[in-house]
């Protein structure tokens, strides 16, 4: 009874250090304005630009099952998308790193719909190694079901918002390392997947509206690594997942000029979908 006592007090006193610190505010006001801004140029957009339509990647023009990978689906934004996704008649590989998660989030989705066509892949995208056996064990997987081998739809998705300090097994700071390089390893190594579908490819990568509260802009290797962070004396949590989203949002820009140079901004498209401010289901993007 006492042991319990003290646990109880010991979680008060660590919610009212969370509630007091510096970090909780950042986000109660700083993501607070940021979102209300972003609602603002959203809805400034909507009355006067023009609305800018992509493609479909509809299945029924696949010559075979088409194959969508969503990266975080076993909660959330990424299982509400693989749901409606597999009612699309796509394939949907789901990434998680959690094989128990994995197995209820097919058992969910089934029970949604049965006739879903799904995978699961066990992954950490905090891990490069880890990155590169999925994309390995993807391909395999993809001969071996006499699938096509190729990628319609990959969505990055995967993120995580920590508040104390972990290092990934590459020196990154964990959470620059999932929200980010994760994302950018993993469409690096599925490139070539995506190329090779036989109709336009998509790539969408969930942003968020916290980046528009990042106000010191320093994009080098301490910051994109985390490094610099990890060195702090109190971890700044808010700032760090700012960061991470905006790095993923440049990255996104970088990679469809480099695709526009290439010639293959019409072969594969390169979206950013931030579930803070935008409505809509997914799959009117893709």
């Amino acid at each position: 009874m006492i042991m319990v006592v003290i646990n109880l007090i010991k979680d008060l006193w660590r919610g009212l250090h969370f509630v007091l610190s510096i970090q909780f505010w950042r986000m109660a006001l700083l993501w607070t304005l940021s979102v209300l801004v972003s609602h603002f140029q959203l809805l400034k957009d909507s009355l006067f630009s023009h609305k800018i339509v992509y493609p479909r990647c509809s299945s029924s023009t696949f010559p075979n099952t088409p194959v969508c990978v969503i990266t975080g689906a076993t909660s959330g934004l990424g299982f509400s998308t693989a749901c409606k996704i597999s009612k699309e008649g796509f394939v949907v590989v789901i990434v998680g790193r959690s094989e128990q998660l994995l197995s209820e989030t097919i058992r969910k989705i089934k029970d949604l719909n049965e006739d879903a066509q799904l995978k699961a892949f066990q992954a950490d995208l905090s891990s490069v190694e880890s990155i590169i056996k999925f994309k390995d064990s993807l391909r395999q997987w993809l001969l071996d079901s006499n699938l096509h081998c190729s990628v319609q739809i990959l969505i990055n998705n995967a993120g995580i918002l920590a508040t104390s300090p972990r290092v990934t097994a590459e020196g990154y700071d964990q959470m620059i390392g999932t929200n980010y390089v994760g994302a950018f390893v993993l469409t690096k190594l599925l490139l070539p997947l995506l190329e090779n579908s036989p109709v336009s490819s998509k790539i969408v990568n969930v942003t968020s509206f916290t980046h528009r509260a990042v106000t010191n802009l320093q994009v080098d290797e301490g910051t994109v690594s985390g490094k610099k962070f990890l060195s702090s004396k109190h971890y700044p949590y808010a700032q760090v997942y700012e960061y991470s989203k905006l790095c993923i949002l440049l990255f996104s820009f970088e990679l469809h000029r480099q695709l526009t140079q290439m010639g293959k901004s019409h072969q594969i498209f390169v979206n950013v979908a931030d579930p803070g401010i935008v409505k809509t289901n997914i799959m009117r993007e893709v």
